[in-house]
């Protein structure tokens, strides 16, 4: 089973490294990271993909509460969401083959981000499926292929949800002195 968490962590030195420590000493690999800044001042975001079974899943997000530095933890997996990811792709072109990329690039919605002579860099974000389709079809032009870089799958749920964070920050708010 695919879990996906959403994990609101102190934006701290070190707290990257004990959650991915974490996973090791579950022995869970994960398949994708992703991390960046919240809507909140001070914390930072991490989106989690690994595969471990229901009850292994509950170990995790219990686990996960107890690090140090660790705010909320959601396990999204289950819930509705939207769950994108971003890739640049270099390839090799030659005057033959370059219009021939475009074309995928354009079928694909993907944008065209660097020319050069013999090569351009494509700019793809989707489902995981999709960016796998542009890349196997690429690959079907003589390997041209140079470079992938992936950024991991960023993930968040749909609709009127709000996190305990949104609710911490409202309640923090409402509970300050006003200025008189």
């Amino acid at each position: 089973m695919l879990h996906t968490f959403v994990v609101y962590v102190e934006d701290r030195p070190g707290v990257l490294t004990r959650v991915a420590s974490l996973f090791r000493r579950l022995n869970i690999n994960i398949h994708s990271v992703t991390v960046g800044s919240s809507e909140r001042v001070g914390l930072s975001r991490i989106t989690l993909v690994c595969e471990a079974s229901a009850e292994a899943g509950h170990r995790i997000l219990a686990s996960l509460y107890k690090l140090e530095n660790v705010v909320e933890v959601d396990d999204v997996a289950k819930a509705p969401a939207v769950t994108r990811e971003l890739a640049l792709i270099k390839v090799r072109v030659t005057p033959v083959t370059r219009s021939r990329i475009f074309e995928l690039a354009e079928v694909f919605r993907a944008r065209i981000v660097d020319l050069a002579p013999e090569s351009l860099m494509i700019e793809i974000t989707g489902v995981e499926s999709k960016i796998e389709g542009l890349i196997e079809v690429l690959n079907e032009e003589e390997n041209c292929v140079t470079e992938i870089c992936r950024s991991g799958k960023m993930t968040m749920r749909r609709g009127q949800h709000t996190s305990s964070v949104e609710h911490a920050m409202r309640v923090g708010l409402a509970n300050q002195p006003q200025a008189s």
